[in-house]
């Protein structure tokens, strides 16, 4: 029904409306909001959707993110001379809106025709969704459009965007369903995250030589674009810009490019080592990767339904998330082996259904990115001595994995690895290994013991967060920085052995290490002092350093009480000296 907010309550004046005041109050029709209110906070009326029309008094100042969110049935706005500022996706999903009016006073804002603006009209903030104009021409004072300015505006068919428009901002044409074409002008120098998302009317468009970067699904789902020309000028192309492109046959690279490349329509980077994007609408049935490549990037086949057959070379060494999803081979059930995909000496993927042990094939050369991701029932995994790589999120989320096999031919972790391994008691990594990911081992909360060998060189971030049962671990000295988080919640750790080598602790590495009692370093008091170690490592910088060891005592008799030195460090922390028995 109708709402009439009074401007006082028991004799206090009403100034705001707070965070989700009136969040999915579907019966509400019109609210009247008293000239005492100077905020609207954010999501204040999200999903209000019978509401109909809104006026805002002169009093508002600031309007939150999201404010008027999915109010289906929002018709028009009046904003008052006094706003000054609007929160982002303030009148999204607003289905039927179609006018946006702003007092003539107002000194931030302006309206033309319903259409949003700045006061100086350089940014255009809001078209309304449900305008039903089919064509509109930018004004030429505008020199940005505003992040999902024209989103879900399914009725234009055309846009004019002037030469003056330097920026166009985060999904400003998403869900624009009946947009044809497009040219951008020669101004513009980054095409945003998800700027042309869903245009699935869109069969062509020109970016200018003035484009750098072409944002994280920038043109995904465009499901009736066939061609795109990238010039020689971009120098960036984010993840799962051209995914859901169903009839795309040709991404052409201009030849003076010196970061991408790209050969019978298939985009590589410049000296085609890796492969970035197969074009879905491609109606060839087989594709032999080239010799030279040696990563296949997220998503460079997803959706290419039409390849039943790919041919990997042997150069490749590792195989991004979903590279293979929904192609022709993928939904081949034929082409599974007892739940597990492979592709040639690849192995893809495995289905969540995957339980007890399973052995990888002789031969398999990478287990590529999530490839086994979810196999919750899965127990133990032998990995053959062929294995090189191991893929980001491989093994992620196998809750009942208690034990895995790492051969010395590995050289690397990816990032997250074994993340939420809560089952996985122990695991020894081969001196093969060089490098291990961010988050590799994060929430194996079953973890008492790994050993890490001299060959590692970094350990990413996150790599052992909330091993809550980890009691002691020893840094090997051929790594330079302990990153940060990297043994945030380790609530068991008693005692960590750090070598001389290392010259950085970054922030929270050992924040709720509540047990952690002693630091045993290879080096000096004095070198000690040099590292630098930043904020939350409490837990560290107050337990006990042992200058001038390696590892703890054999027994209690080889290490004599402190010698009750102090030493401050540029960090302002306070370390104990020990005393050690030669």
């Amino acid at each position: 029904g109708d709402i009439v907010l009074p401007s006082k309550i028991e004799g206090k004046p009403v100034t705001s409306i707070g965070w989700s005041a009136f969040y999915g109050c579907s019966r509400l029709t019109s609210i009247t909001i008293p000239n005492s209110v100077t905020s609207i906070g954010s999501e204040a009326f999200y999903d209000c959707s019978r509401l109909t029309s809104i006026t805002i008094p002169n009093s508002v100042t600031s309007i939150g993110g999201e404010a008027f969110c999915s109010c289906d049935s929002l018709t028009s706005v009046t904003i008052g001379n006094g706003v000054t500022s609007i929160g982002s996706s303030a009148f999204l999903l607003c289905d039927k809106l179609n006018q946006i009016n702003v007092d003539t006073a107002n000194t931030k804002f302006s309206s033309v025709n319903g259409v949003l603006f700045n006061k100086e009209k350089t940014k255009l903030v809001i078209y309304p969704e449900s305008k039903p104009d089919t064509s509109y021409a930018i004004p030429n004072s505008v020199t940005s459009i505003g992040d999902a300015a024209f989103y879900c505006c399914s009725s234009l068919t055309s846009i004019t965007i002037p030469n003056s428009v330097t920026s166009i901002d985060y999904a400003a044409f998403g869900y624009c369903t009946s947009l044809t074409s497009i040219t951008i002008p020669n101004g513009v120098t980054s095409i945003d995250d998800a700027t042309f998302y869903s245009c699935s009317s869109l069969t062509s468009i020109t970016i200018p030589d003035s484009v750098t970067s072409i944002g994280n699904d920038a043109f995904s789902y465009c499901s009736s674009l066939t061609s795109i020309a990238i010039p020689d000028s971009v120098t960036s192309i984010g993840k799962y810009a051209f995914d859901g492109c169903e009839k795309l046959t040709q991404i052409n690279v201009d030849t003076a490019n010196t970061v991408y490349s790209s050969v019978n329509g298939v985009l590589f980077n410049k000296d085609k080592t890796e492969l970035i994007r197969y074009p879905e609408g491609k109606t060839d049935t087989s594709y032999a990767i080239p010799n030279s490549v040696t990563s296949i990037d997220w998503s460079a086949f997803y959706g290419c339904e039409n390849l039943t057959s790919i041919t990997i070379p042997n150069s490749v060494t590792s195989i991004g998330d979903d590279a293979f999803y929904r192609t022709g081979i993928y939904n081949d059930e034929s082409n599974w082996e007892n739940g597990v995909l492979y592709i040639g000496n690849y192995l893809i993927k495995a289905k969540s259904t995957l339980s007890g042990e399973y052995v990888v094939k002789s031969g398999t050369k990478c287990i590529a990115n999530c490839a086994f991701e979810d196999c919750r029932s899965l127990t133990s995994v032998t990995i053959p001595d062929s294995v090189t790589s191991i893929g980001n999120r491989a093994f992620e989320d196998c809750s009942s994995l208690t034990s895995v096999a790492i051969p010395d031919s590995v050289t690397s972790i990816g990032d997250s690895a074994f993340w939420d391994c809560s089952s996985l008691a122990s695991i020894t990594i081969p001196d093969s290994v060089t490098s291990i990911g961010g988050s590799a081992f994060s929430n194996c909360s079953s973890l008492t013991s790994i050993t890490i060998p001299d060959s590692v060189t970094s350990i990413g971030w996150y790599a052992f967060c909330n091993c809550s049962s980890l009691a002691s671990i020893t840094i090997p000295n051929s790594v330079t920085s302990i990153d940060r988080d990297t043994f945030d919640g380790c609530s068991s750790l008693t005692s960590i052995t750090i070598p001389d080598s290392v010259t950085s602790i970054d922030y929270y590495a050992f924040r709720n290490c509540s047990s952690l009692k002693d630091v045993y370093y290879s080096g000096t008091q004095e070198q000690w002092e040099k590292i630098s170690i930043y904020d939350y490592n409490g837990c560290l910088t107050s337990a006990t350093i042992h200058y001038g060891s390696s590892a703890p005592a054999a027994n209690a008799g080889a290490m004599r009480a402190p010698a009750a030195t102090a030493a401050q460090n540029t960090s302002g922390a306070v370390y104990t000296a020990t005393a050690q028995n030669a």
